[in-house]
């Protein structure tokens, strides 16, 4: 009897172990240090595996609200997901980011970002033709009020490049309601054309999409 009792206490000492050994993969996924959740994300985001990384900044965010580390993790994880071509979650970084740190030499970095992620975003004119135009207004806002920035180069080559694309929408516009036989409306969009500088001639029209030979960023 004796000997069974002694089996019995040691299986409960082996199960005990067991669980905190077992459950140690699992506790490690709470309570880290803001650097330890700052290094596991970079981890994350160099293995390409941006769901945990996304995951583990709502660990960082949720556990130290206030960290310094905060902002970084989320320019780096825009970043992360505009080169994964995932421009709606590179926007909502970026859109987190600029509610908190409205201000300063980082803010202007996020905003010339979004810009970045929606110009990427434009695949097709004829199918983004209000992403072109939305873009194409921020842009110039950006310049307007950022002409001595460091990112203004870039801005104005991506203005440049847009209101080639728009150009190149309203004269297609044009031509079909012309071939429709609707000449007024072809008149509209003939005239939006002239307030561009460019002339047909001047413009290659892009080939195998309008990325591949607009993108200033390639």
């Amino acid at each position: 009897m004796r000997r069974y009792w002694r089996v019995g206490v040691a299986l409960l000492v082996v199960i005990g172990l067991g669980g905190c050994f077992g459950g140690g993969k699992e506790a490690k996924e709470y309570g880290k240090s803001a650097q330890g959740w700052y290094d596991a994300i970079q981890r994350s985001i160099a293995g390409n595996d941006l769901e945990k990384a996304d995951k583990e900044y709502l660990s960082l965010r949720s556990e130290h609200m206030g960290s310094a580390l905060l902002p970084m993790t989320m320019l780096a994880l825009a970043q992360a997901h505009m080169a994964n071509e995932e421009y709606l979650l590179a926007n909502y970084y970026l859109d987190e980011f600029l509610k908190q740190y409205a201000r300063g030499g980082w803010a202007e970095y996020a905003r010339f970002l979004k810009l970045k992620a929606s110009f990427l975003g434009i695949h097709d004119i004829n199918k983004d033709q209000k992403l072109v135009a939305e873009t194409l207004s921020h842009c110039q806002s950006f310049y307007a009020s950022h002409r001595g920035s460091r990112y203004a180069p870039l801005v104005q080559t991506m203005i440049v490049r847009l209101e080639m694309a728009q150009y190149l929408l309203d004269t297609d516009i044009a031509g079909l309601y012309d071939h429709i036989g609707k000449k007024e409306a072809a008149e509209i969009y003939r005239e939006k054309t002239k307030k561009f500088i460019y002339k047909p001639e001047q413009i290659e029209d892009p080939e195998g999409g309008f990325l591949s030979s607009l993108n200033p960023f390639h």
